[in-house]
């Protein structure tokens, strides 16, 4: 599986499952720009992968103009954009809240981020491919929220499932273009904001009833969703998408 010459960009790609992801499309050849709303982490990323082909960019995917300028920088930089990995969310115990007592500022910082922003970036990411006639791959992180409800994470599990009919109707709008678009939905993977999954559930207020563990018998790691991501956004996929790939250990398989 070859990445040779393409240009990747992925939201969200200095922490956690973003950056396994970056590590994963640059190892197989491509250039990665990582778009993070933290300057200092988007920096210290590039400094883990290969300088030469790796390029940071400062971005709240929540701000559409902030958006433009970014994809115009890469286009200006790079001259095309093949791979959009919409990785950038609002997850962990910054998601969680019980229904009822979500607050305002809650919802729109999930929705803003989750769902309009996986919007904005594709569309703009969309945009570039057509004008330029590039086919192209663009790909949504989702998660088994978007099938298995958890209690205090309504929203959060809402925008997610979102998520993955956004890649079904994109998949068939943009198939003539030779734009893929497809979905990964991880399960329990061991990130920054995952340390301690059980104990954020159970602060929340949660009872916990709905917590099953992967038949596989342990939590996932970063780097196997990136790979997942790297074949969805490889050659060997050409004829995978309005697709969603479980990445959850057999988690939904119950």
């Amino acid at each position: 599986m070859s990445l040779s010459g393409k240009v990747a960009v992925v939201t969200g790609g200095a922490t956690g499952i973003g950056f396994a992801t970056a590590k994963a499309l640059s190892e197989h050849g491509a250039r990665v720009v990582i778009m993070q709303r933290d300057e200092k982490r988007g920096r210290e990323a590039v400094g883990q992968l290969r300088p030469a082909d790796v390029l940071s960019l400062e971005l709240d995917i929540r701000d559409n103009a902030a958006i433009e300028l970014c994809i115009a920088s890469v286009i200006q930089r790079f001259g095309r954009i093949d791979i959009l990995v919409n990785n950038a969310s609002v997850t962990g115990r910054n998601a969680l809240a019980p229904f009822v007592h979500s607050s305002l500022e809650l919802i729109d910082r999930v929705v803003d981020t989750n769902i309009k922003g996986t919007i904005y970036c594709s569309q703009t990411v969309a945009r570039q491919m057509i004008q330029h006639k590039q086919p192209g791959s663009i790909i949504h992180v989702s998660s088994v929220g978007a099938y298995a409800a958890q209690e205090n994470a309504s929203i959060y599990c809402a925008t997610k499932a979102a998520q993955v009919m956004l890649t079904r109707s994109m998949a068939v709008e943009l198939a003539p273009h030779g734009i893929r678009v497809n979905c990964v939905a991880p399960g329990d993977i061991e990130t920054e904001t995952s340390a301690d999954v059980v104990t954020e559930i159970k602060q929340s207020g949660a009872s916990g009833r709905f917590i099953r563990f992967a038949p596989i018998g342990r939590r996932g790691v970063p780097e196997e969703v990136g790979c997942a991501v790297a074949f969805l956004a490889s050659d060997d996929a050409s004829f995978i998408t309005g697709t969603t790939l479980l990445v959850d250990g057999g988690f939904l398989a119950y």
